[in-house]
C-alpha cells in the first residue's frame, strides 16, 4: 500500500522560507512523478512544482525562482525548499505520487 505524508509545514514570516517533506512508502519515488500542489480558493488545488523520475523539474510562475523541489531517492522523499515566502504563499500543501496524496501541511506566511 502506498502511503504519502507531508510535514515542514507552519508559520513564517514574510521572506523567509520553510522546506516541506514529502516521504512515500509502499514504492519507490523512482519509478514515477512527484508533485506538489497548493490548495487555493475554490477548493482546487494547483500544481506548484513537479519532478520526474530523470529529475526534470517544472514550476509554476508564481514560485519560478523562489521555490526548489529536489529528490532523495535512497530516502525516497521529495522536498520543496520554500524561500521568500509571501502572503499569497500561505495554504495547504499536497504531495502527490501517481495517484496518490497526502493529507497536506499547512503554511502560513504572516507577520
Amino acid at each position: 500500500q502506498v502511503q504519502v505524508v507531508e510535514s515542514g509545514g507552519g508559520l513564517v514570516q514574510p521572506g523567509g522560507s520553510l522546506r516541506l517533506s514529502c516521504v512515500v512508502s509502499g514504492r519507490s519515488i523512482r519509478f514515477g512523478t512527484v508533485d506538489w500542489y497548493r490548495q487555493v480558493p475554490g477548493d482546487q488545488h494547483e500544481l506548484v512544482a513537479s519532478i520526474t523520475m530523470s529529475g526534470t523539474t517544472n514550476y509554476a510562475q508564481g514560485v519560478k525562482g523562489r521555490f526548489t523541489i529536489s529528490r532523495d531517492n535512497a530516502k525516497n522523499t521529495v522536498y520543496l525548499q520554500m524561500n521568500s515566502l509571501k502572503p499569497e504563499d500561505t495554504t495547504v500543501y499536497y504531495c502527490s505520487f501517481v495517484s496518490y496524496w497526502g493529507r497536506g501541511t499547512s503554511v502560513t506566511v504572516s507577520s
